[in-house]
């Protein structure tokens, strides 16, 4: 008997056991079901950029190519890669065996011509002095006078023959034509070089490094937001955790399409004083729109967010209430545009952002207030980064802590909707907020 009653009384105390535990889990979850069911994050207080990235090759602002004029072989080269140069200095020679061979037979010809013209001006003197007593026929002294034209226009082309023969013997010493860098050397002795079609490039000169650009290519849809003068920061690839800063010298009008993309080419002028910088680099390019400094700004998702029911039934009682604040001249208004099938998320839409859509500028932000119940907050949407956003509202602080995902979809409709887009697809229109 006593056996009996000890386990019935071990199987009731069990059973207040079991029931306890069950109601503290049943009234906890309850209580915390609301707040495991979202996601939240704090409003921060910092600085903010808006920015358009892009890429674009690091060049010098003044590039020279050096070529040649006459073909023939290198027989000496005088400067290399990375080499100072100044303007007029030798840097190469083609070899002048040929030229000077031109160059002396346009000499000996200068020379047979003079004599010619000296024989001819002899010639016409004689015929004229001729002519003059009647001696000689009028054919026979327009004959000497024209054979001593023709010895004169001989004189002058051998003196042009001789002008060219030196000119192309000057070809072939290669002078620097500015003062800079060589960054290029495509030639070596005993290669040969033909400019018969059109010049080569045997050697190409920076002329100043410390003072550079980045040629960046810009979408169509971006280029609007990038003005002269503007600001950029840049990074390579060579120093990834260093920031360099420029300025947009130039916005070139013609487009570049690129895979069915079209960009037009920014020109980005800054100062590598330190030479850390080559020509050929690419740069990761910030072009800095606009910068906000100690402001207000949330996670863009926070922003983004689309009610559930639960959200939608604080909206909802927030319009109720304020509808109880109109006036009623203004109370029924609403009511005969709604009667008559008037857009009742419009409505809605209107009453809490002052607005009749568009461009957004303004948002709600979800949060959990003293007593736990779904409450939100109207703010206006400053400049974003693509991760946060300002915010603006007398009604928010840094350090607030608002609903920024849903962990646990509406078991209903398993998706949020907003309840200011209009779901009416006869007539043919959406209002974002």
């Amino acid at each position: 008997m006593k056996n009996f009653l000890k386990s019935k009384i071990f199987l009731v105390f069990l059973a207040l056991i079991i029931l306890s535990t069950a109601g503290y889990w049943y009234f906890s979850s309850s209580n915390s079901d609301t707040i495991e069911k979202y996601r939240f994050t704090n409003i921060e207080k910092g600085n903010l950029e808006s920015i358009v990235s892009s890429t674009g090759t690091i060049s010098a602002v003044t590039t020279v190519q050096v070529g040649s004029q006459v073909s023939g072989t290198i027989s000496k080269i005088y400067v290399d890669f990375n080499s100072k140069v100044r303007k007029g200095q030798l840097i190469a020679v083609i070899d002048t065996t040929i030229l000077f061979a031109n160059f002396k037979d346009a000499q000996t010809s200068l020379e047979r011509a003079r004599a010619q013209l000296e024989n001819s001006n002899n010639d016409f003197g004689r015929m004229t002095t001729l002519y003059e007593k009647n001696l000689v026929s009028k054919s026979d002294y327009d004959l000497s006078k024209y054979n001593n034209s023709i010895a004169k226009t001989g004189v002058k082309s051998a003196e042009l023959s001789l002008e060219r023969a030196k000119t192309n013997l000057d070809y072939a010493y290669i002078k620097a034509p500015i003062d800079g860098t060589v960054i290029s050397r495509n030639i070596d002795v005993g290669q040969t070089v033909a400019a018969s079609f059109s010049a080569p490039t045997l050697f190409l000169i920076a002329n100043d490094l410390s003072k550079m650009q980045i040629l960046a290519n810009v979408d169509e849809s971006d280029i609007g937001q990038i003005k002269q003068g503007q600001n950029v920061r840049f990074t390579v690839q060579a120093y990834p955790n260093k920031k360099f800063r420029g300025i947009v010298d130039q916005i070139r009008l013609a487009p570049e399409t690129i895979q069915n993309v079209v960009n037009y080419t920014v020109v980005v002028n800054f100062s590598n004083k330190d030479g850390l910088l080559l020509p050929g680099m690419t740069a990761t390019i910030d072009f800095l729109i606009e910068t906000a400094d100690s402001v207000l700004k949330v996670s863009n998702a926070a922003i983004r967010l689309k009610p559930n029911l639960e959200m939608m039934a604080a909206i909802q009682k927030a319009a109720d209430e304020r509808m109880k604040n109109l006036p009623d001249s203004v109370q029924a208004k609403i009511k005969e545009r709604m009667a008559q099938g008037g857009n009742r998320q419009g409505g809605m839409q209107r009453m809490f952002s002052g607005g009749n859509g568009g461009t957004r500028k303004f948002a709600q932000l979800w949060y959990l207030d003293d007593k736990g119940q779904m409450a939100f907050v109207l703010v206006k949407l400053g400049i974003t980064d693509g991760q946060f956003t300002e915010v603006i509202s007398d009604k928010i602080k840094a350090g607030m802590s608002v609903i920024n995902g849903i962990l646990i979809a509406d078991p209903v409709t398993n998706t949020s909707t907003s309840p200011f887009q209009n779901n009416n697809q006869s007539r043919g229109s959406r209002r974002g907020f």
